[in-house]
């Protein structure tokens, strides 16, 4: 299956490093235009590089901006009026305990993990749907299913992303335009990395620390190891073309078969 996904425009918001990066990655190996997004010139240009590197003669654009305030939509928005593929990969995510979560941190995760994609969404949807094409993706998460006991807040965030993609995808119904979830399972990312040390003993070498973190925290992952960020992409790239114009409205899972249940 070869996917071309010339002359498309693409935005991957919180893509220069990890998941989105590879996702970038992806999707410019496919022929799109992406806008690579950050909230700092410096680590736009270093991912845009990469991706060059990774795919001669890509042409990735530069889409600066904090996307989880107003202000930073805007310049995001500004810089890339109209995408034909929207990849709501921004996401934070920590352990905590959840007695001990405030307000205040409920209310970022909200900005960052689901505002930032619904402010996005609601800009580019409507020309996606007068154009009569266009594909929106949200990246959730199996925590999104099974909210972890360590970090509800991240949970619940995700499993907003569901609701919300799925109402999305009714309101672009017969428009040929796609909305859907990406279910990430555990993803080998520096971030993950961090998160891993603070469950295990930080003193085991990183194979060794990666096997007792699934085991202990994700035994029900029937790939038992973490995934590759490119994994994840594969499954982007793919919604993202035209191959996938008859999914939409759904959550679709790479989780390494960590979710214990046939539908999400």
């Amino acid at each position: 299956m070869r996917i071309d996904l010339s002359g498309r425009t693409a935005l991957v918001t919180g893509s220069t490093q990890g998941i989105g990066l590879a996702i970038a990655t992806g999707l410019a190996a496919a022929g799109a235009r992406v806008g690579v997004n950050g909230r700092g010139a410096a680590s736009v240009n270093t991912a845009i590089a990469a991706i060059r590197a990774q795919v001669p003669g890509a042409e990735p654009l530069p889409a600066v901006g904090d996307l989880s305030t107003q202000d930073g939509t805007n310049a995001v928005v500004d810089s890339l009026p109209h995408v034909d593929i929207l990849v709501n990969n921004l996401g934070i995510f920590g352990e905590k305990p959840a007695l001990d979560v405030t307000d205040e941190e409920w209310r970022r995760y909200f900005e960052v993990n689901v505002l930032s994609g619904v402010r996005l969404t609601r800009h580019y949807l409507p020309r996606q749907m007068d154009n009569g094409w266009g594909r929106v993706q949200y990246i959730a998460s199996d925590s999104a299913i099974a909210t972890p006991a360590e970090m509800i807040h991240y949970g619940v965030s995700k499993t907003a992303l569901l609701g919300v993609s799925r109402g999305f995808a009714k309101t672009a119904a017969g428009t040929g335009v796609t909305v859907n979830s990406v279910i990430a399972g555990p993803t080998e990312t520096g971030g993950v990395r961090d998160f891993v040390y603070q469950l295990v003993d930080r003193d085991l070498p990183w194979d060794a620390a990666q096997r007792e973190f699934m085991r202990a925290h994700r035994p029900n992952s029937l790939l038992q190891r973490l995934i590759q960020p490119a994994e994840i992409a594969n499954m982007v790239v793919y919604l993202a073309s035209p191959f996938a114009s008859a999914t939409t409205g759904g959550a679709l899972r790479v989780d390494g078969g960590y979710t214990d249940a046939i539908l999400p």
